[in-house]
């Protein structure tokens, strides 16, 4: 399945294969296209997710180089965080977390909810820093440790969406089924640059819609290029040109930000499909599918796979967005 050589260290976390499902309830109210999904909420580490892929080469090679103890960062509610303190507790390793509020909330509920009550349950040690001096601190105590990037989105960890790009192109294949697009949210970059990479070896040839949930298009797609590049060079493959694009147009207010055609997005999945997204990056992607539906941007003889990345410890900390009371002002 994979194109990964074996001297690149895994240390196995996850479920695979994911499910791959239709969603013709949804397609229906939408009057097409043929949507599916790709259930990588179903990882099976500590509620799901798509950092479980990257971590298993990450941690791959904490392990393989003799860490006990490894450091990693994100915002207050990071699923990533999550899943590493996760992974941690599954391979005996010492986890701390430096969390910084990227999100303009700091109430009682939104720091200690959600993701920020897994990461404690799960043994990690949970710091929240306001700045680089407090960081500088926290690592200078914590001493010797592997560093993960935020969102575990470096050419190490987009190892563990080429071999997703793999894994997919092997289930299409027992269901004769061939993807025009794939809408996937993009934040750090990791789970799209390794798409890109990953669907160019298995000889997938549909388009990458990444909608940005973090950062600006631009932005963005400079972050998915330099990405796709450097694990590029890592596989010694030539990197893949065009076959993608990136859309701004659902980021809203900022990262983490509700917005209404992230609520309706939510809404519309688990009304349709039984199938819960989460706020900040699936509602926000989703939202993006809906919206190049019905501009016409994607056609109704497409197949398209909506890349669901989980997320879902996020939603308890936005109770009041999905209650019908509004979305929560900024």
């Amino acid at each position: 399945m994979s194109e990964i050589p074996e001297s690149f260290p895994r240390v196995e976390l996850g479920h695979w294969p994911t499910p791959l499902e239709r969603c013709d309830r949804l397609s229906e109210e939408l009057g097409g296209p043929r949507i599916w999904i790709k259930r990588d909420d179903c990882t099976g580490l500590a509620a799901g997710g798509n950092k479980t892929r990257k971590l298993e080469y990450l941690l791959g090679r904490a392990v393989a180089e003799g860490h006990r103890t490894v450091v990693t960062y994100g915002a207050v509610q990071s699923n990533h965080a999550r899943q590493t303190a996760a992974a941690c507790a599954r391979l005996g390793l010492r986890c701390e977390l430096l969390l910084t509020r990227s999100v303009p909330r700091s109430d009682e509920l939104y720091e200690t909810s959600g993701n920020v009550l897994l990461d404690e349950l799960l043994g990690a040690r949970v710091r929240i820093v306001d700045d680089a001096d407090q960081i500088a601190r926290a690592l200078e105590e914590i001493g010797p440790a592997y560093q993960i990037p935020p969102g575990g989105s470096d050419e190490i960890g987009a190892l563990g969406y080429v071999r997703a790009a793999a894994e997919l192109a092997e289930q299409a294949a027992r269901l004769s089924v061939r993807f025009d697009r794939i809408v996937v949210a993009a934040s750090t970059a990791g789970t799209a640059a390794g798409l890109c990479v990953g669907a160019a070896l298995a000889g997938l040839e549909a388009r990458l819609e990444a909608i940005a949930v973090y950062e600006p298009a631009d932005r963005t797609r400079e972050r998915i290029e330099e990405l796709v590049a450097a694990t590029s060079r890592l596989l010694g493959a030539d990197p893949p040109a065009g076959g993608r694009e990136v859309h701004g147009d659902w980021l809203g207010p900022g990262y983490g930000i509700p917005t209404e055609e992230m609520v309706e997005a939510v809404r519309l999945l688990a009304r349709t499909e039984g199938i819960v997204l989460d706020p900040v990056y699936t509602g926000k992607a989703a939202a993006g599918l809906l919206g190049l539906i019905r501009s016409g941007r994607l056609s109704g003889d497409e197949n398209v796979l909506f890349w669901h990345t989980g997320g879902l410890p996020g939603l308890f900390v936005h109770p009041d967005v999905f209650t019908g009371r509004g979305v929560r002002s900024a």
